[in-house]
């Protein structure tokens, strides 16, 4: 099956403590809840990997499965793309200037 690409946007997100675990959550300011769920690779959560705090750009969708609780989707094979402080400052910012 071939992704459809045109379902996934661009996500920032960072990894966090949640229920005494290491989850992955998007970030505050965009267009989803930093509550909402976030499925994708396990790497992202491997604090030896990346520090807890770390923010990532995802391509990702939102979904819910089966009629489940609605989560964003971001594919377990993409690149990493790490984010630094200033890049996800500079990230919200266009999201919010791009904006309807």
């Amino acid at each position: 099956m071939v992704r459809d690409i045109y379902a996934y946007r661009q996500v920032a997100v960072e990894s966090r403590w949640v229920d005494g675990a290491v989850r992955i959550r998007p970030l505050p300011g965009q267009a989803f809840a930093p509550s909402l769920s976030v499925q994708c690779s396990r790497r992202l959560c491997d604090t030896g990997r990346y520090p807890l705090g770390t923010a990532f750009l995802l391509s990702a969708k939102l979904t819910d499965r089966l009629g489940n609780e609605p989560f964003l989707y971001a594919y377990h094979g993409d690149a990493d793309v790490v984010l630094s402080p200033k890049q996800a400052k500079a990230f919200l910012a266009e999201f919010k200037r791009g904006r309807i």
